[in-house]
């Protein structure tokens, strides 16, 4: 693909080394002058100097064919501006921004540039992941979909503990794609039954989510 990702961090540089070596076509977009010249002494043209922020700085770097725009600097607002003009004036078929600040994801939704990352999110997803009492996790949000995958912790009080998946009620808009039991994971069959302490995967339409938790937590039963 045809990358632009703007930003020359820890975290720009380290997705456009892996960018190049899986063989992607980047332009790296830099403001600062020092970062810009310790980042070009390793990979050479691939990076420009420059405001991302300004349209010629985004046209010099090719944007008007570029394939993907990651906007990865440590300001929300510049990110927000860089992926709305690429999406919005040139077309760009695929955005991601970076969050620096969890507070601003609100903002990054109603501009429409999604999806956006936020390292924050990502660790709480992890100890939400590695500590059970949380019950619900979200593993993937794809909200141009219409699709999340959400992670569900049986616990003791669950109703479809004993049940067969061939058997559960499933909400409308959702299905149960995965089991997490003893560490490992399976695709469960009809004849599957789910236990105390499984982990089960699902995908769904988000206005599914309420209902779906609920049936799986303390309120399902089955046929």
């Amino acid at each position: 693909m045809r990358v632009i990702v703007v930003g020359a961090g820890k975290v720009g540089w380290a997705l456009g080394r892996a960018l190049i070596e899986k063989q992607h076509e980047l332009t790296l977009i830099e403001a600062d002058r020092d970062r810009y010249l310790t980042v070009e002494q390793e990979i050479e043209h691939r990076i420009l100097l420059g405001d991302a922020s300004e349209l010629w700085v985004l046209e010099r770097a090719g944007i008007e064919t570029a394939e993907l725009v990651i906007a990865v600097t440590g300001d929300d607002e510049d990110n927000m501006l860089i992926c709305q003009v690429a999406k919005e004036k040139y077309g760009v078929g695929r955005i991601i921004a970076r969050v620096n600040n969890p507070r601003n994801r609100a903002t990054f939704e109603l501009l429409g540039v999604t999806p956006y990352v936020s390292a924050t999110d990502l660790i709480l997803n992890l100890i939400e992941h590695e500590v059970p009492a949380y019950g619900l996790v979200h593993l993937l949000d794809l909200p141009e979909e219409g699709l999340e995958i959400i992670e569900v912790l049986l616990e003791p009080k669950s109703p479809v503990c004993g049940l067969r998946v061939g058997d559960l009620e499933m909400p409308r808009g959702s299905l149960l794609i995965s089991v997490l039991r003893d560490g490992r994971g399976f695709v469960p069959d009809p004849d599957t039954v789910l236990a105390v302490g499984d982990e089960v995967l699902a995908v769904l339409n988000p206005d599914s989510e309420v209902e779906l938790t609920r049936y799986l937590s303390i309120g399902g039963k089955g046929k």
